[in-house]
């Protein structure tokens, strides 16, 4: 079987995903759509440079659908990254699935699928065909309709908060000073408040007495 390299390219490594495909993450008009089983698949920030570098921006009517398996929200930061996505109005959702082919597909046009890292380098696969692209995407909206809204997956489950977030919930919930608890914890004031704000943020809370509370209620503190 003859490969038309013009329709499907293999790509090794991040590097070579940027150099030679990265363009085409900074020109997605109508639908970019991602699929992932956590944030390490798609780091890339030699392409992150790239858009931030011909400073694209995305169309209003651009639509832009995440979906993840539960290992990206397995860390605090992790969790904050996807809130953030969510925040500037990405839709995501969580698949309880494994999902074992990671994909991007933007606008109908190209679809690029990663690899399995090979000795800490992943090969991804840019493709092109119209007839494998639509079939990809059925598969992706298909697995999209029974996944979980985040807002949804999240509300009963704690956050995966690390220790000094932890100890913060602590020292609120002791009625601790903010210039007091950041010196025990070693940090600057600004810090400290900064903390605090992407702790409620977490817990979904409007104040640090709603903070304290959802604490409680998801075990946190017990």
């Amino acid at each position: 079987m003859s490969t038309d390299q013009d329709v499907n390219v293999t790509l090794r490594g991040e590097v070579e995903l940027a150099e030679r495909a990265g363009h085409l993450f900074g020109q997605a008009r109508e639908e970019f759509i991602c699929a992932a089983t956590d944030l390490n698949t798609w780091v890339m920030p030699e392409v992150r440079e790239q858009i931030l570098a011909s400073r694209w921006e995305a169309p209003p009517e651009l639509r832009v659908c995440k979906l993840y398996n539960a290992q990206a929200l397995a860390t605090e930061a992790s969790e904050r990254h996807v809130l953030a996505m969510a925040a500037r109005g990405v839709e995501v959702r969580i698949c309880t699935t494994r999902l074992r082919q990671e994909t991007i597909i933007i606008d109908r046009r190209v679809a690029i699928m990663a690899g399995p890292p090979v000795q800490g380098v992943r090969t991804y696969t840019a493709v092109r065909s119209p007839d494998v692209i639509e079939s990809m995407r059925t598969l992706y909206w298909a697995t999209w309709e029974s996944a979980t809204e985040l807002a949804e997956y999240r509300r009963d489950r704690p956050p995966a908060l690390g220790e000094e977030s932890l100890e913060i919930l602590r020292l609120l919930g002791g009625g601790h000073k903010d210039e007091t608890a950041a010196r025990r914890l070693g940090l600057s004031l600004r810090t400290y408040r900064r903390r605090v704000a992407e702790i409620l943020t977490l817990l979904d809370a409007d104040s640090r007495f709603q903070a304290g509370r959802r604490a409680h209620e998801l075990g946190l503190l017990n």
